[in-house]
């Protein structure tokens, strides 16, 4: 069985605000994109344009309807992937050592040589971060796009996850949350920054800003008096041609 580090340098992962997502998927294009195109081996797709299509994607967007105890129903939008977690059960199962969590910047990652396919880590994950590529035989996850992050040769405002280069509303964001100063940090604190399923204690890394509640839909009373017309009686060139039409 895989061992985890005691502690880990950084901890790397994304702040995901469930109040700005449009849930418009360019993350789990893009992400589905840059991991197919440069990172081991393509992200496969089963009967793509058949009947019953299947695929692997290491992000997908869940939508919700909910509703609260004030105010009108929402639809909130639920992206998720791997959670990068601090005693991360898929690691410690895995009787390869393929999955693996890095002591350098937290990030765990499958070592697709030593993967089996096995299944196991899958089993272990309580989020269903885990996906196996029926091509490749081995189980695929979000690896915060490491070969971005630390690539010098992209600008620098590329090196973050695709999926959050992407996200034309704004709604993730990249950073290390074990530093208490980071932008990422000081926007779980002012936002109230959750864990998803905190009671698995697995310690995700990343976390989830809640919605902020929705202004109640004004009755239509009260907008009554701005659908009154501006003027009872038309002059000029208006009142002429409301006297020709009614001679038709």
């Amino acid at each position: 069985m895989t061992t985890l580090p005691q502690t880990t340098d950084k901890k790397l992962g994304l702040v995901i605000d469930l109040d700005t997502c449009v849930g418009c998927h360019a993350c789990v294009v893009s992400c589905k994109g840059w991991n197919t195109e440069n990172y081991g081996a393509p992200l496969s797709d089963q009967d793509a344009y058949g009947a019953d299509p299947s695929g692997t994607f290491l992000n997908r967007v869940h939508s919700y309807e909910v509703t609260p105890e004030v105010g009108p129903a929402q639809l909130i939008h639920f992206p998720k992937s791997c959670l990068h977690c601090d005693d991360a059960p898929c690691v410690t199962v895995c009787p390869t050592g393929a999955s693996y969590k890095r002591q350098e910047d937290g990030i765990v990652l499958v070592n697709e040589d030593a993967c089996i396919g096995c299944g196991l880590c899958a089993w272990a994950c309580p989020y269903g971060a885990r996906e196996m590529d029926q091509a490749a035989g081995v189980m695929k996850k979000c690896t915060l796009c490491v070969d971005r992050i630390y690539n010098e040769n992209l600008p620098e405002e590329d090196r973050v996850p695709s999926c959050v280069r992407t996200c034309p509303s704004g709604a993730r964001h990249f950073g290390d949350l074990g530093d208490e100063a980071s932008d990422v940090s000081k926007l779980v604190a002012e936002r109230g920054g959750m864990d998803l399923m905190p009671e698995q204690g697995t310690k995700p890394v990343n976390k989830y800003l809640p919605p902020r509640p929705k202004d109640v839909v004004p009755e239509f009373d009260i907008l009554a008096p701005y659908l009154e017309p501006v003027a009872s009686t038309q002059k000029g060139f208006l009142s002429w041609l409301d006297k020709a039409l009614e001679k038709i």
